[in-house]
């Protein structure tokens, strides 16, 4: 197991490296000039040129891409070019909201996803499976920013039960902020759990009809032991893998339901960046993010052995 860790270990390095230079030959080779947005179009080609300098965008793209490796070995991500702090502070600012959206995102998904999925295998062909199946899969097509828009017009403004937009004010406390995050968790975890069900659905169907699950029926256990302790354990192995890569595809997928609501994430500093080709904070964003789904990728890898100790890796 400890030869595994580390094979995964100098994996994700490999990975993760492949990233950084990725991110920064696409920031660099994008049309639009930071200099140019800050200064606005009155501002003429001197003053582009000088404020290039002083940011070090006349630099060549080599020097400019070492210099970046050097700061990231130091742990620092640079300098926002225009919110004029640390790319970590700034990310550390917007992390609660986006933290707390995936996490909310995440349970609600599982919530509806797991238990649909074991009584649609153990119903199988019923219509009760019918139904969960076609509604599964009419939700994976919808989009969730399209299903946030539609949430919104429903329970905020039609009913008046949610804010339309936001994340409560400076000194809102935990609860009035999980109040705020309540309909965007939803369109984000509505439709990330089709992906799970469906899994959770073949993964069930695989194991309802081997030997142990009839053998364990034979020596008179409950059903529903049969079916949670011994079926459902053992198919956790491929749930586990779709858990882990919806968990990091929410964080990644959470930039446009963040936008959509208001809220001060991750998600909407990694627009406005965009949009004022802030590369500091462009490059640090995707590059955590990164880091994250190659973190829970190796998390998940992990959490095999637990669930099942036959698991070996090569």
């Amino acid at each position: 197991m400890f030869r595994s860790a580390l094979n995964r270990i100098f994996g994700m390095l490999v990975v993760m490296a492949l990233v950084v230079t990725i991110v920064f030959i696409i920031v660099r080779v994008t049309p639009g000039d930071p200099a140019a947005v800050m200064l606005g179009p009155d501002a003429n080609a001197a003053d582009i040129a000088a404020l290039r300098e002083r940011l070090g965008l006349n630099a060549p793209l080599p020097v400019q891409f070492l210099h970046y490796l050097s700061g990231i070995a130091q742990g620092n991500l640079g300098q926002s070019i225009f919110l004029n702090i640390p790319v970590t502070e700034a990310l550390y600012q917007r992390a609660e909201p986006t933290f707390f959206l995936t996490l909310f995102a995440l349970v609600i998904a599982s919530c509806i996803a797991l238990p649909i999925g074991v009584l649609s295998a153990y119903y199988r062909g019923s219509w009760f499976d019918q139904i969960t199946t076609t509604v599964s899969m009419l939700t994976a097509s919808i989009p969730s920013f399209w299903l946030g828009l539609l949430l919104i017009q429903f329970f905020a403004v039609r009913l008046g039960w949610f804010d339309t937009s936001g994340y409560g004010g400076p000194g809102a406390g935990f609860a009035t902020r999980l109040h705020h995050l309540v309909l965007p968790a939803v369109s984000l975890g509505a439709v990330s759990s089709a992906l799970i069900l469906r899994f959770t659905r073949a993964s069930m169907l695989d194991v309802l009809n081997d030997d142990y699950v009839r053998t364990a029926r034979a020596k008179g256990m409950s059903e529903w032991r049969v079916v949670i302790r011994h079926a459902f354990k053992n198919a956790l192995i491929p749930v586990l893998t779709v858990l882990g890569l919806t968990a990091a595809l929410l964080v990644s997928g959470s930039i446009v339901t963040e936008t959509v609501f208001g809220l001060p994430g991750v998600g909407s500093l990694t627009v406005s960046a965009v949009l004022r080709r802030d590369y500091p904070v462009i490059q640090g964003t995707l590059l955590v993010i990164s880091g994250l789904y190659v973190l829970i990728n190796f998390l998940i890898d992990m959490l095999y052995l637990w669930v099942d100790p036959r698991v070996r890796f090569s």
